[in-house]
C-alpha cells in the first residue's frame, strides 16, 4: 500500500488533524519557508503527536550538527534532504548518525539523475516540482522512463486529493507527499487531510 506524508505542520491543529486521520508520515520544515518552524516549536508539537506517526525533518544544506541536535532530541525520526547536499554530505551524516532513515529529495524542474544516488547511503529519493511546498505538478513523463530509480521513491509536488489516486495507480511511488493540496488559505485544513489520507489508501 502506497504511504502517506503530509509535511508542512506548523500548529497543534495540524498535529490534532493528522493524530486523528493517521498519515504515516508528516513533515517539520526546519529551512526557510513559509512553513519553517524552530527547533523549539518542532518539539512541542512532536510531544504532541501520535506515536504511531513518524515525524520528518525537512532541511536545505543545514549544518550536520543541527540534524544531529533535532534528531538527538527525538524531535524527528526520519531526514529529508532538499538542498545541494552530495554524497560526502550523507556519509558525514551517517558517520554522527546511523540510525535515522534519510530522504534525499531531487529537483525535477531542472533534471534528475537518480541513478548518482544508487549507491548512496540514502534510503529514499523524493521527486518534487522545485524547492518543495510550490503545489506545483512537474513533468510526469520524466517517471516514465524505467528501470532508472532503483531506491525507494516519494512523488511531491502538487499532489492533492484530485490527482494522487491517478498517480499512484500510474506510477506506484512508495508515498505521496503532500503540502499546499491540503491547505486552505496557506493552512492546513483537516478535511483536507483527511480527504488526501482516504484517497491514498483506497487507490
Amino acid at each position: 500500500m502506497t504511504k502517506i506524508k503530509i509535511c508542512g505542520l506548523r500548529r497543534r491543529e495540524d498535529i490534532e488533524a493528522v493524530n486523528q486521520y493517521q498519515p504515516d508520515y508528516i513533515g517539520f520544515v526546519f529551512a526557510k519557508s513559509k512553513r519553517q518552524v524552530s527547533i523549539g516549536e518542532a518539539e512541542n508539537l512532536s510531544h504532541l503527536l501520535s506515536p504511531s506517526v513518524c515525524p520528518v525533518g525537512v532541511f536545505v544544506n543545514a549544518p550536520i550538527e543541527m540534524i544531529c541536535e533535532i534528531v538527538r532530541r527525538g524531535i524527528i525520526r526520519v531526514i529529508q534532504l532538499h538542498g545541494q547536499e552530495d554524497e560526502g554530505y550523507v556519509r558525514e551524516l551517517r558517520k554522527q548518525l546511523a540510525e535515522p532513515m534519510i530522504i534525499k529529495a531531487l529537483r525535477m524542474e531542472t533534471g534528475y539523475e537518480p541513478e548518482l544516488w544508487k549507491k548512496s547511503e540514502i534510503d529514499y529519493l523524493l521527486l518534487d516540482a522545485g524547492a518543495g511546498g510550490t503545489g506545483k505538478t512537474f513533468d510526469h513523463e520524466l517517471l516514465e522512463k524505467p528501470g532508472e530509480i532503483t531506491k525507494p521513491w516519494f512523488l511531491a509536488g502538487g499532489m492533492c486529493p484530485e490527482n494522487a489516486a491517478e498517480a499512484i495507480r500510474k506510477f506506484h511511488p512508495y508515498a505521496v507527499d503532500v503540502s499546499s493540496g491540503v491547505e486552505t488559505d496557506g493552512w492546513k485544513d483537516a478535511d483536507k487531510v483527511r480527504k488526501m489520507i482516504e484517497t491514498v489508501r483506497n487507490a
